[in-house]
């Protein structure tokens, strides 16, 4: 069996009984469950939801994403062997840290296959709340540049690369294009203020302002739970990308949750403490993989410049990677994922059919 045959690249065609279109992202595909078959697995499992509540099964490529494009290698390497099992162990390692804290509960309720989650369905909150305890990445080209205020925080002069900031801070951004709100442009991904949420707390799908408390102090106690264990690990949590979402428990009652992925490689940057100590970074996280892009290519300014994003994507479709590179990104996700989970990632050698396989017998969801 080569090397690419152990990578899921395609993730949409799945035999999964649905009768709605699947929603495929840059890494998951989303599968939503018929009602019978929602009702009928919430009873069998005992899942702890309403009984009528809608189920999805999530399943999660190796397909490598960058600087918004999906990137492949030599020899017919469509994504990153291991990856999608890495990034899922590892969310689902913090996800149960923070339901053993008593923080608050995920969308997932099962866990059929290293690939997949079956979900509740959430309403999810338009924010993609970064919490950033050092200042690297933009921030740092930001500030460097002489700017000091992000997200309405005022930092102080005189910080330097990669240091530790005084205090963790929060900059959200808003996720997907939100029309209509004073202040903010009508873009995915902009930057807003704490002010520019209290003020229009509705439009970002919070029930209440004083949830907006609620949300900060869930992603300042999630940092906390990861920074603490990884320091554990000697390995330094830099800052990471949290979601939230309100789904109704088995009562009816609606609760924020956190939902997406967290504390991941992909959504998290996660620096080695030993070398951070001697002055040195290194990534165990995307942040890697995306020096390494900007490396490979002649001009870099095509993956930064948001203006030249169809020169980008034509790099990205019309360039097969090294093999090393993408392998090089294997070894840094399943490495940390390790580290996390304290033992070895179970890494299928034929996914898709293993997925099949159980979402048929043990799940009822394959005709």
């Amino acid at each position: 069996m080569s090397l690419a045959d152990k990578v899921l690249a395609v993730n949409n065609d799945l035999p999964i009984r649905t009768d709605k279109p699947v929603h495929s992202g840059k890494v998951r595909s989303v599968y939503w469950l018929t009602e019978a078959d929602s009702a009928r697995l919430i009873k069998e499992k005992g899942y702890p939801v309403a009984a009528d509540a809608p189920l999805a099964v999530m399943v999660i490529s190796d397909r490598m994403s960058a600087f918004d494009c999906i990137w492949k290698g030599e020899n017919g390497l469509r994504g990153v062997p291991g990856k999608g099992a890495a990034l899922n162990a590892v969310a689902n390692h913090w996800f149960k840290r923070f339901k053993e804290q008593g923080l608050a509960d995920s969308h997932i309720l099962d866990i059929p296959h290293p690939a997949v989650w079956i979900v509740q369905k959430a309403r999810p909150v338009m924010i993609e709340a970064i919490a950033r305890q050092y200042i690297t990445g933009s921030m740092w080209r930001a500030y460097s540049k002489g700017e000091r205020e992000f997200c309405g925080i005022e930092l102080p002069d005189g910080l330097q690369k990669d240091q530790k900031l005084p205090e963790l801070l929060i900059t959200p951004s808003t996720k997907g294009i939100l029309k209509g709100i004073p202040g903010v442009p009508e873009a995915d991904d902009v930057n807003i203020t704490r002010q520019n949420i209290l003020e229009n707390f509705a439009a970002f799908n919070f029930q209440g302002a004083e949830d907006i408390d609620g949300y900060e102090q869930l992603l300042k106690e999630g940092f906390d739970v990861i920074s603490a264990e990884l320091e554990k690990l000697d390995q330094v949590f830099v800052d990471t990308k949290f979601e939230f979402g309100y789904v109704s428990d088995a009562e009816g009652r609606e609760k924020l949750i956190y939902m997406d992925e967290v504390g991941t490689p992909d959504s998290s940057r996660i620096w080695d403490g030993s070398q951070y100590r001697n002055g040195v970074v290194v990534e165990n996280s995307k942040e890697g993989f995306r020096q390494a892009l900007l490396n490979h290519f002649p001009d870099p300014d095509i993956l930064l410049n948001k203006d030249r994003m169809d020169e980008r994507l034509a790099l990205a479709r019309d360039n097969e990677l090294p093999e090393s590179m993408l392998m090089a990104v294997s070894n840094t996700y399943v490495g940390i994922a390790e580290k996390i989970i304290g033992e070895k990632l179970v890494i299928s050698d034929n996914p898709k059919a293993e997925i099949i396989d159980v979402l048929r017998d043990t799940y009822g969801l394959v005709d």
